[in-house]
């Protein structure tokens, strides 16, 4: 009876976290629609992105003095706050920023499968900076994602959209510096913990971020029209905060790759959600290409 119960305990356990992971998944990719639909009442990337700090900040505030006030948290040493400061800026401040740029000239179904490709990234640094293997199932991995992004962005130069590589070399470069801080993450995690870690760095970014927004326009640019502060609120809280923590959970209860696989959901549901929100188009080519980019992403977690 006991062996019952605890199967049934362990089952439901498995089940939260997989449904905690889903729900981050789709709130990640409810980024893009958020700051698509911000974009149509004439603000800038810098300013939303300020706002979106702003709003997000309390939470992750609250966050780090729980665990500064925690009596046996380990003290951090210079090593771990030199890291803190350049994760805090490569992962979540530089790559944020490039993102907001570049879904100011490409769809947010295309941003979507773009940042997907940061795993394949993480391969090729690895390969380059680490020299880890890169071996025939990572080169097939990179072909099959890189052919689905040739696929979709055929089919937006075909719709002639404007300043669509400026757009696509933005976001490629959010990829490229997440990819970059995913790689330098994992000792510093190890250390002080996924929750204080992801607090202390998204601090640094907001504080960089707002830094970033004194300098380049004046207090009154944070006076935007309601439907902006609204969408803004929205973002920080169901596509920043709440992804973050709900991740983290996930991770806790499922484990790091079960709950990365199901992260693969994320730009079908951008494609959809823009399809929603923002009546971008949804056609065959578009989802032929994001199967390709999900095929060859996906392979390189099989294990």
């Amino acid at each position: 009876m006991a062996t019952t119960v605890s199967t049934h305990s362990f089952q439901h356990r498995r089940l939260l976290g997989f449904g905690l992971a889903t729900l981050a998944a789709i709130g990640f990719s409810g980024k893009a629609i958020f700051v698509k639909l911000a974009y149509g009442e004439a603000v800038d990337a810098v300013t939303l992105l300020a706002l979106r700090m702003l709003f997000s900040a309390p939470f992750f505030l609250i966050v780090a003095l729980r665990h500064a006030w925690r009596k046996p948290t380990q003290a951090l040493s210079r090593r771990d706050y030199a890291a803190l400061l350049l994760l805090g800026l490569l992962g979540y401040y530089l790559s944020s920023l490039f993102d907001f740029i570049g879904l100011q000239y490409i769809s947010a179904g295309l941003e979507r499968l773009i940042l997907f490709l940061y795993p394949t990234l993480v391969v090729v640094l690895s390969a380059l900076l680490l020299h880890k293997p890169f071996g025939r199932k990572e080169i097939v991995a990179l072909l099959l994602s890189y052919v689905g992004i040739g696929v979709v962005f055929s089919e937006q130069v075909t719709l002639q959209a404007e300043h669509l590589w400026l757009g696509a070399g933005f976001v490629f470069a959010s990829t490229l510096t997440y990819a970059a801080y995913l790689i330098g993450t994992g000792e510093t995690v190890a250390r002080i913990g996924a929750s204080r870690f992801t607090a202390y760095a998204m601090l640094v970014a907001c504080a960089a971020t707002l830094i970033q927004f004194l300098l380049t326009h004046p207090p009154q640019a944070l006076l935007v029209s309601a439907r902006v502060y609204q969408l803004s609120l929205w973002m920080a809280i169901v596509s920043t905060v709440l992804p973050v923590f709900m991740l983290s959970a996930a991770i806790r209860i499922i484990g790091s790759s079960h709950a990365s696989l199901i992260g693969a959901l994320g730009p079908v549901a951008t494609l959809f959600l823009a399809n929603v929100f923002l009546g971008e188009q949804l056609s065959t080519l578009q989802m032929a290409g994001a199967a390709l980019v999900l095929a060859g992403v996906l392979s390189l977690s099989r294990k």
